[in-house]
């Protein structure tokens, strides 16, 4: 995927802000999807976006105005459908821990819940949904996580939106508030390890999320209706600004 000039990207803003669309974040507490949340909101790419989760965030000011808040339970999903209705586009950003989920719970939330709220989406009128996967989801793989990460892709791609974008980014390097002890210790090593390799063992949470609100600016790959997007295609699209 050939990354945009800074003055094209300009340009491609412009005509994306004129649509005046709508679109929904599910998972804006996470440290992604917090750092999203602020950049679409800093260069105003939406009339409206909504925040889809278990519970409410606080928010002040008039830097929120055209936010609004919908909670559902995502275990009773189809009772909310009303809260994925009306948008253009939608931002997933959903995901848990085995530690801190178990197995089943990661399950449900990195696949269960992410492949029943595109289905809501895409019926209630989203035709570009964007997903935060990982580097070496596949639903073969031997490693757990990336096993449910690629079923979760399949699943997403089956709904059959417009359009899809899958990020998967590598290790993501962010001031996590929660602890994550594991975690903790990798950022440490592999945040010096990005001075020598900067698009292969890591990427910024920052990067992730400018990414994903460039990439919707862009129009998608021709005859694809689905892109992947690997942690170096991350790093390319994230640092224009």
């Amino acid at each position: 995927m050939a990354a945009p000039k800074r003055e094209e990207l300009k340009n491609l803003r412009e005509s994306f802000r004129a649509k005046k669309q709508a679109c929904f974040i599910l998972g804006a507490s996470g440290e992604t999807g917090k750092e999203l949340l602020a950049k679409i909101l800093r260069q105003q790419l939406f009339s409206r976006v909504t925040l889809i989760g278990r519970r409410k965030l606080d928010f002040e000011g008039p830097f929120y105005s055209n936010v609004r808040q919908k909670v559902v339970d995502f275990e009773r999903l189809d009772e909310f459908a009303a809260a994925f209705q009306g948008h253009d586009v939608g931002f997933c950003c959903l995901g848990t821990t085995r530690g801190k989920a178990g197995a089943a719970g990661l399950v449900r939330v990195d696949r269960d819940y992410v492949h029943h709220s595109a289905k809501l989406a895409k019926a209630g009128g989203c035709s570009h949904f964007v997903l935060l996967s990982g580097m070496g989801a596949n639903p073969t793989s031997g490693f757990f996580l990336l096993q449910v990460k690629g079923e979760a892709e399949s699943r997403v791609k089956a709904v059959g939106f417009d359009r899809c974008s899958i990020f998967r980014p590598a290790l993501l390097l962010c001031d996590r508030q929660e602890s994550r002890p594991a975690e903790w210790v990798a950022r440490q090593v592999l945040g010096a390890v990005a001075y020598i390799f900067p698009t292969f063992y890591s990427v910024s949470t920052v990067t992730v999320a400018r990414a994903m609100a460039n990439n919707i600016v862009m129009p998608g790959p021709n005859n694809q209706k689905v892109e992947i997007l690997e942690n170096a295609d991350i790093h390319a699209l994230g640092n224009i600004k």
